[in-house]
């Protein structure tokens, strides 16, 4: 009996061994090697050098990121951020890191810093000579970084390490610049300088912050992972980034507390309101915005219904129930779109009236 069940294991390993082989093809891109480390060396070196083709490309890609963020477009702010060359003098950072290249460092650091300014005072002239005060969407979903940023930025450092030492994949680079966004943060600091609007400046200010710090750590990692440098040289550089990361961690960290707080507050507010009450029961609830305060919450409701149809009384009702149910001083705002409905003869009607 052992026998016999011997035999089959061997036999179904035989067979698994054929179908492999003749199935697997050609593997032998699996065993690809990092670029020379003098290639790699070249390749960041043109990168982080202040040339005017770099200057350009982040002039026009400010350009374009600002307008997209002021026009609430995001094709057009993804559009800046495949074109912006930013991501070549922060790797430049993260590998002059992890080999102690003081030159490398400064020369990226210079560029990078130089590009920053530049990106800014662009942002500032078209949001000043534009003047839109109004802050749409795609400006506000960067003044409120939280540590989902952070993450994203750690991933996208790696990939565009990684990127940068495999020239199979060096067509990576593009994605990579769409998904850390490191533009349109600075032109939304630009645009809240402009607007003189000292809580968007402060956000996109960390939004950006935490992409770069990101980036040149979990880059410093994969470039030092794949033999690039020693342990002992980016000793003190993964230290400065550690220190920079831990003091960010703590605003993205309430930031992200907060979020989830307001989700939550949120979901039972819009539960509650469409379930438990008789007032908005038969409304179109359009939007449920919920912002916690430190004495209670304030809820701002935009529905649509049929004109006179609530009430003051209603809504301080609404008001009260919601604060017994929440066990928190509720503040509540409503905004009642006024809905007409039109109805035309059914279209047999129209038809004999035809006739």
């Amino acid at each position: 009996m052992f026998y016999s069940l011997h035999k089959k294991i061997l036999a179904s390993k035989q067979r698994l061994a054929q179908f492999w082989n003749k199935n697997s093809g050609d593997w032998h891109w699996l065993t690809e090697n990092p670029v020379p480390i003098a290639s790699l060396n070249r390749s960041l070196w043109k990168a982080s050098v202040p040339s005017f083709r770099f200057y350009f490309l982040l002039a026009l890609s400010g350009v374009i990121s600002t307008l997209g963020l002021l026009a609430g477009s995001a094709a057009t702010i993804i559009g800046a951020m495949i074109i912006a060359p930013l991501i070549g003098p922060i790797t430049g950072i993260a590998y002059s890191m992890v080999v102690a290249n003081r030159r490398l460092l400064r020369r990226s650091s210079l560029t990078l810093f130089t590009g920053v300014l530049m990106t800014i005072a662009t942002s500032i002239a078209i949001a000043s000579l534009i003047d839109l005060r109004t802050l749409n969407p795609e400006i506000t979903a960067r003044v409120n970084p939280t540590l989902m940023d952070l993450g994203v930025a750690i991933a996208a450092g790696a990939a565009g390490a990684f990127a940068r030492s495999r020239r199979s994949i060096a067509d990576a680079l593009p994605g990579v610049a769409i998904a850390v966004a490191l533009v349109p943060p600075l032109s939304v600091i630009g645009i809240g300088i402009a607007s003189l609007d000292l809580k968007v400046t402060t956000g996109a200010s960390i939004l950006f912050l935490t992409n770069l710090i990101g980036i040149i750590f979990s880059g410093g990692l994969v470039l030092l992972c794949q033999r690039y440098g020693s342990l002992e040289r980016a000793r003190s550089g993964l230290a400065v980034s550690v220190l920079a990361l831990s003091l960010l961690g703590l605003p993205l960290g309430l930031s992200l507390n907060n979020l989830l707080v307001e989700e939550n507050v949120r979901r039972s507010v819009a539960y509650l309101i469409s379930r438990r009450t008789l007032t908005f029961s038969n409304t179109d609830i359009r939007v449920v915005r919920v912002q916690p305060q430190e004495k209670g919450v304030f809820i701002d409701l935009e529905v649509a219904a049929e004109s006179d149809s609530i009430s003051e009384r209603q809504v301080e009702l609404v008001q009260d129930f919601l604060s017994a149910q929440l066990k928190k001083p509720v503040k509540l705002s409503v905004k009642v779109i006024p809905v007409r409905i039109f109805q035309t003869p059914s279209i047999s009607s129209s038809l004999s009236s035809l006739n």
